[in-house]
This record gives structure tokens, C-alpha cells and sequence, in this order.
């Protein structure tokens, strides 16, 4: 029984360890957003942090989505408005369209991509320009608005 344990926990570790992560790079979780999510490493680029965001969303990270958005954006009622919803949708895919600045040496960018979900049942596709600024050399979400 012990025997039994110990293998299915290693599977678990091992299936954690070389799962894809979800933003769509096609590296593994552990060394793509997860350095971000875990605060080991802060993304240098808006994309990076779109990429982590999206990923954050994925996996349900209420704390790094709170965390990530610009002071000026964050109202009161946002952390509480995601603990509310954030189980309604399964994120399913993203693609980056386009990037304009968001760089190193940049202060601000703007990231277009569109995200793929599924919410009761149902597929849908949602697409943004999102804004980023930086603040202090940390990259924020700013706010987005509809593509389409």
C-alpha cells in the first residue's frame, strides 16, 4: 500500500513537472510562468506578463491577477468579483496577434491577442488590446478593450 502511494505521488510531481503551460509558449509550466507565479523571477516584458496573466487565469491564481493590475485600475470589488467567477470559464487557448512596444527598455505597451474559453458549455473567443504600463521596472495591466 505504502508502495502504491509513493508511486501515484510521484506521477502527480512528475505530470506537474512536465505539463505544457497554459499561455501558449509550448514550454513547460515550471519554466515558463511558473517562475512568475511564484515570484522567483518578474516578467521583463508586457507580453511575458500578458502570457503569465492569462496563465494565472488558467490556473486560477485569484492573488497573481490582483497583484499584476496597475494600482490605478484595481477597484475595491475586483479581487472579490474574481473569487466570484473565475470557475466559470476554462481558458482553452491563447495567441498572441500582436505586440507594440512592451519591451525591456519600454514604460509602457500594448499586447492584441485573442483567448479561446469555453463558459456553460459553450465556446467563445474572446479578443483584446491590452494596455501595460511599468512601474518601478514592474510590468502592470493597465486595461484592455475589445478587438472586435
Amino acid at each position: 500500500m505504502i508502495f502504491q502511494f509513493t508511486t501515484i505521488a510521484f506521477l502527480k510531481n512528475l505530470n506537474t513537472m512536465i505539463d505544457v503551460c497554459p499561455c501558449g509558449s509550448e514550454s513547460f509550466y515550471t519554466n515558463c510562468c511558473r517562475v512568475y507565479h511564484s515570484k522567483s523571477e518578474t516578467p521583463t516584458t508586457a507580453e511575458q506578463l500578458m502570457r503569465s496573466r492569462y496563465s494565472a487565469y488558467s490556473l486560477r491564481l485569484v492573488d497573481y491577477l490582483v497583484e499584476t493590475t496597475h494600482r490605478d485600475k484595481l477597484k475595491s470589488s475586483y479581487r472579490r468579483k474574481l473569487v466570484a467567477t473565475i470557475n466559470d470559464i476554462q481558458w482553452t487557448n491563447l495567441q498572441i496577434i500582436k505586440t507594440s512596444f512592451g519591451g525591456v527598455d519600454d514604460k509602457a505597451g500594448k499586447v492584441l491577442f485573442e483567448a479561446s474559453y469555453i463558459e456553460a458549455g459553450e465556446s467563445g473567443v474572446m479578443s483584446e488590446h491590452s494596455r501595460f504600463r511599468k512601474i518601478a521596472g514592474k510590468w502592470y495591466y493597465y486595461d484592455g478593450k475589445g478587438a472586435r
